[in-house]
């Protein structure tokens, strides 16, 4: 028999049943309703297509043709099944020294093999969501609180939050400078928090930024170290995005910063990273997560916290082959990036056609959409949801408003475009483009319409006018003036 809601609060526990897994919020009802209506080309061809979901699916054929040739990596071919025995037995929670190794060295060629990784500073966890937990839990305790900028990451509230009890305290971003991260405005949030009495452990940053796909530069980072340094604060940089860099300068891991930044200006047990294979090789369903540290207690109490959410042994066996295969590696990335960067092109190209234009980026799975003139009301965040909504089961796209990831403007939205094949993505643009064309029509209608009333009363106010005036003039000739040409200098007509 199931627990009704009713008594579910006295049955279950706090932790359990509080709110802050944040399942609520429109990123997740558009998840519900695309699972409700799925898109199909053919099976369901007016369902609703799933644009909120940041996933890489364009290079998944590389991947299929590497397995294809190294069948020996996984104990499931009869080309890998020698090592079944000792890979199906118990592993230890540091995992397979191989697998580490492999990690190691992938995480500094997705970072252009500008810096290296200590393979025994590589802590495993169930994903992404399980290593920010993890560091969270290793960081901090509930009712202590983490600053960061916003518009962030919509589950960031379930993954930090729910189970920790820790708090976060957005740090503003807006559009005024293209929502960028300066000193200036930690700083300022730091101090707001003090001032209420809040114990503040950390920074959190993405880098490149989920949802922007912009990217903190070199002197930033720096910066932010030396903030935290001074302030004797954790610095987390969640780093899952590294790989997907289509354009413009390279992307700058606070790795770089830490071997760079003199001594004395970087404390570097204050620093960690975060990382994942879900976006980078769009290998999310594999969930190995990463948390990489430069201090030692974290890496130690990390590692026994990791017991909770292990990388299987066969996954660990396969990607250990996979990732040490420096020439696949190589390819794989420059051609990641490559189809990436095709792929943002064609859409945000589609995007305008439609008038519509995004936030300046160059790298992630995604567009932040401007939509602000699309809006009843563009000061409202009551009128964004009100668009949401139309744009969910009106138009079908599932994509996720700016006020779910803490945007402090309404009018933005966070469009994913590497979840789906090419025929997919061109009837969501064919979508976008009718809704907007839709849209301005109708605009244009109801100003043309409010143009014949106007004109209806600027007649009927001039006829007024006209009447007015001759009454005027036969008043001022009635009065006694000579001619009605001839006007007193104190009339209201020529005050007019």
């Amino acid at each position: 028999m199931g627990i009704s809601g009713k008594n579910s609060g006295a049955i279950l526990s706090k932790i359990a049943t509080n709110n802050q897994h944040g399942e609520n919020s429109e990123y997740f009802d558009g998840w519900k309703a695309y699972d409700k209506d799925p898109f199909h080309l053919s099976r369901n061809p007016n369902g609703i297509i799933q644009m909120g979901l940041a996933e890489n699916q364009l290079c998944l054929d590389l991947i299929k043709d590497w397995i294809k040739e190294n069948p020996e990596a996984s104990i499931c071919t009869l080309e890998g099944l020698r090592q079944f025995s000792d890979i199906a037995n118990f592993q230890d929670y540091h995992g397979l020294a191989k697998f580490r190794q492999a990690i190691a060295h992938f995480m500094g060629k997705a970072r252009g093999g500008r810096v290296t990784f200590d393979p025994e500073r590589v802590v495993m966890s169930g994903g992404a969501t399980g290593a920010n937990e993890t560091i969270m839990f290793c960081l901090a305790d509930p009712g202590d609180v983490f600053l960061i900028p916003s518009p962030y990451y919509a589950a960031f509230d379930r993954d930090l939050r729910w189970r920790t009890g820790v708090d976060i305290i957005p740090i503003p971003c807006s559009s005024s400078n293209n929502f960028r991260l300066t000193v200036e405005a930690v700083g300022w949030a730091y101090k707001k928090a003090q001032e209420s009495n809040k114990k503040v452990k950390g920074l959190i940053l993405t880098n490149p930024s989920n949802p922007l796909g912009t990217m903190l530069d070199k002197d930033t980072l720096k910066d932010l170290v030396r903030f935290v340094t001074k302030k004797s604060i954790h610095l987390v940089v969640d780093e899952i995005y590294a790989a997907t860099v289509f354009s413009g300068d390279n992307f700058v891991s606070v790795a770089e910063v830490v071997n760079d930044v003199d001594n004395s200006e970087v404390n570097a047990d204050l620093i960690h990273i975060v990382y994942s294979l879900s976006k980078d090789m769009g290998l999310p369903g594999f969930r190995v997560g990463i948390v990489y540290s430069y201090n030692d207690s974290v890496v130690s109490c990390a590692r026994k916290m990791s017991s909770f959410g292990l990388v299987s042994s066969q996954t660990q066996l396969m990607l250990a082959s996979m990732l040490s295969d420096d020439r696949f590696v190589e390819n794989f990335l420059m051609e990641s990036s490559r189809r990436l960067g095709t792929r943002h092109e064609i859409f945000t190209i589609g995007l305008k056609k439609a008038d519509i234009t995004c936030l300046t980026s160059s790298a992630g799975l995604f567009v932040w959409m401007d939509l602000r003139h699309l809006l009843r009301d563009r000061n409202s965040f009551e009128s964004e949801i009100e668009l949401w909504r139309i744009i969910i089961h009106k138009v079908k796209l599932n994509v996720s408003p700016g006020s779910s990831f803490h945007c402090t403007e309404p009018g933005w939205f966070r469009v994913c475009f590497a979840n789906m094949d090419d025929d997919t993505l061109h009837v969501a643009l064919r979508r976008i483009q009718d809704f907007v064309s839709k849209s301005n029509n109708k605009t244009i209608a109801k100003a043309s319409d409010k143009d014949q009333v106007s004109q209806n009363n600027n007649a009927k106010k001039q006829k007024w006018r006209q009447s007015n005036l001759r009454l005027s003039f036969r008043r001022l000739y009635e009065d006694g003036l000579s001619s009605p040409g001839i006007m007193s200098p104190h009339s209201p007509l020529l005050r007019a």
